[in-house]
């Protein structure tokens, strides 16, 4: 079982597989031809609180992972699909941040993947947020 990322804007290849977008937004300037996705998971990715939160800020990675992954525990039916397909064959998680590094699919294929390895498992995120008052 294989599951890997790519940027939107990416050119689609053979080897993606199924594509799976998993934003609650559509790309921007991307068209639905384009993007050439299998499916669209839009619960699959964060919440508005969430996302709008994160505001792709490096700094609350940590907190941000620890966040989404509560949502992604209480919602297996978001991403449940994605370990269907990838026990079929190659996954591709489709995104459109510019951070490569710190985004919603790169935390949702750490968590798909600890699921792949164990179905009770949920990774172990570390929740540095305890205590300080900021919501999502």
């Amino acid at each position: 079982m294989s599951i890997k990322l790519k940027r939107a804007y990416d050119p689609v290849s053979r080897s993606d597989g199924t594509r799976l977008l998993v934003e609650r937004l559509w790309p921007r300037g991307v068209s639905k031809a384009q993007l050439q996705v299998d499916a669209w998971l839009k619960d699959a990715g964060p919440s508005t609180r969430l996302r709008q939160w994160f505001s792709h800020d490096p700094e609350k990675w940590p907190r941000f992972r620890a966040r989404y992954f509560r949502e992604l525990d209480s919602h297996p039916e978001a991403w449940r699909p994605i370990v269907s397909a990838a026990r079929r064959g190659m996954v591709t998680l489709v995104y459109s941040s510019h951070d490569t590094q710190h985004n919603n699919a790169v935390a949702l294929l750490d968590y798909v993947r600890a699921r792949l390895r164990s179905p009770s498992a949920s990774p172990d995120p570390v929740d540095t947020d305890r205590g300080r008052g900021d919501t999502a």
